[in-house]
């Protein structure tokens, strides 16, 4: 079961890529706004994920738990950041881009629907696909991709707050405010945090 609720989710986004890479391709194409280049991080990301893999694959086998109270929530939230990435990629269309660097023209800033609960909706999506993949199927090779997943994350988001500050800076700074960078609910958090 887990294997295939795997291969499904993935699936799913891999197609919603395909077809919004497709339908974006017949538009204009964006420009690069010089914020680093793009093949240094798909090359470290390769790099880390096979060392990763080959160093600690077989002994976090060794202590993989494959029990119902682990596997159920994984795969609630697999299919639940699966749901949220794929709303996530359609309600960016067209201005979606490989490179956090890059901007499709023409360019709008998106602040309803999922870019309202998180201002990367995308990331959080995948990140939250990375860790479902890895409850629902232990660790081992998985492990190795959540690892990746978060430098991944975590060198991209920051370019992309760059150059959306630069494009749209007071609009940017006012939903700053309003909308947490990753984590959903967050800003509720520290509010309730502040009052007590």
């Amino acid at each position: 079961m887990a294997v295939i609720a795997t291969a499904i989710c993935w699936g799913l986004v891999l197609v919603t890529w395909i077809a919004g890479a497709a339908y974006g391709a017949r538009g204009p194409h964006g420009r690069r706004q010089g914020y680093g280049s793009g093949a240094i991080w798909r090359i470290g990301a390769v790099i880390a994920l096979v060392l990763v893999s080959r160093l600690g694959r077989h002994e976090l086998h060794r202590v993989t738990d494959h029990a119902l109270w682990i596997e159920i929530p994984g795969l609630v939230l697999l299919v639940a950041s699966t749901a949220f990435t794929v709303w996530a990629r359609v309600k960016l269309g067209r201005m979606w881009s490989a490179s956090p660097d890059v901007l499709q023209a023409p360019h709008e800033l998106r602040t309803d629907g999922p870019y309202a609960v998180t201002r990367h909706p995308i990331y959080t999506g995948l990140f939250g696909m990375l860790v479902g993949t890895v409850l629902l199927n232990g660790l081992g090779t998985t492990l190795a991709f959540l690892v990746v997943g978060a430098a991944v994350v975590a060198t991209r988001i920051p370019i992309e707050e760059r150059l959306m500050s630069k494009t749209f800076p007071e609009e940017y700074a006012r939903y700053r405010e309003r909308v947490p960078r990753f984590v959903p609910g967050q800003q509720l958090l520290r509010r309730s945090h502040r009052t007590t």
